[in-house]
């Protein structure tokens, strides 16, 4: 991959820069855990270190495919996943994100980018005024066998997984929720699911086309998977109202992010 410009001009292997990319993974596999769009922290991290985007884009899989793998057994091993269902809404997402981790968007970034905020301001409305449906299971989504509807919507949500993957859980989660029925809890373990399973065929993907870090991804992937690890314990032990503020404060965040909102502020303020 070449030279890489460190931050500070800092060693890869120096404990600083290594504490950085540990602290950065624990962070995304916390909030990917509990909500989504933590994966945000690596990837930009990873552009600020000089990795070229789309080798920033690959190595930040690395840290996905270990912290879900762990976080999805957790989740398993306390009775919060149903692996029947999460298998059959994980096939058109990784069909999609196959697709999508090769081939381009022709949509313009930026239009892209205020969509995506649009749509996750949309979502903060729908859980702020209706709590019950994100809190409380909906047995007739759930035993509702999938239709066209529904393998579309989870068609689309691969197809941009696999494209670019930040932001990915919340619309997993939301479409978990609000299409196939299921708590936050139990949508979050199946979310979880959902990504391990697509992950390593778009990681694949990135691999053929030697756009990864592996160095930079592994050491980061270590806190990936503490993060994992305690973003679900807690989700399990604080239940779904816990999940619910967290996901509203993620969002918010996300969509100030996807608007560049701190840019907009220090304009304003000049």
């Amino acid at each position: 991959m070449g030279e890489m410009a460190f931050l500070s001009d800092l060693s890869l292997y120096s404990w600083q820069m290594m504490a950085l990319l540990v602290g950065a993974g624990f962070m995304v596999g916390f909030i990917n855990t509990i909500a989504g769009s933590g994966t945000v922290i690596t990837y930009s991290l990873f552009m600020m270190m000089g990795l070229p985007a789309g080798v920033a884009n690959g190595t930040i899989r690395l840290g996905v495919v270990l912290q879900t793998l762990i976080a999805g057994l957790n989740f398993k091993r306390n009775k919060f996943l149903d692996l029947k269902k999460g298998l059959k809404l994980a096939l058109p997402v990784v069909i999609g994100s196959v697709v999508g981790a090769q081939i381009a968007v022709a949509i313009n970034e930026e239009v892209f980018r205020l969509i995506l905020a649009g749509v996750l301001l949309i979502m903060l409305v729908f859980i702020f005024l209706n709590p019950n449906r994100w809190l409380e299971d909906q047995a007739h989504l759930i035993n509702k066998k999938p239709d066209a509807i529904q393998i579309l919507i989870f068609l689309g949500i691969g197809l941009y997984g696999g494209f670019i993957h930040i932001g990915v859980g919340i619309l997993l989660l939301s479409a978990i929720v609000l299409n196939a029925g299921y708590d936050l809890v139990k949508a979050n373990a199946i979310k979880i699911m959902v990504v391990f399973l697509y992950s390593p065929f778009a990681l694949a993907v990135f691999m053929l086309n030697d756009h990864i870090h592996y160095e930079a991804g592994l050491i980061a992937a270590a806190g990936n998977i503490l993060g994992g690890l305690v973003g679900s314990n807690l989700a399990i032990s604080k239940g779904n109202n816990f999940v619910r503020w967290i996901l509203m404060v993620v969002i918010l965040l996300f969509a100030g992010y996807l608007i560049d909102l701190p840019q907009i502020i220090m304009n304003k303020a000049a």
